[in-house]
């Protein structure tokens, strides 16, 4: 995996996760649903790279 697909696929999980928080936190349902959208999409990339490594061995 290449070390700049996985620190963005890191961040964006922090970032999803920090607005998942904010949202509960202050009862906004929009920013929840994208604080978790955030996290799935860097759950994808990082499964993404994932499976790059392993064709490429």
């Amino acid at each position: 995996m290449s070390g700049t697909e996985k620190a963005k696929a890191k961040a964006e999980k922090a970032k999803g996760k920090t607005k998942e928080a904010v949202g509960r936190m202050t009862d906004n349902e929009r920013m929840t649903a994208e604080g978790r959208a955030e996290q799935i999409k860097g759950d994808t990339r990082h499964t993404k790279e994932k499976a790059k490594d392993a064709f490429r061995r």
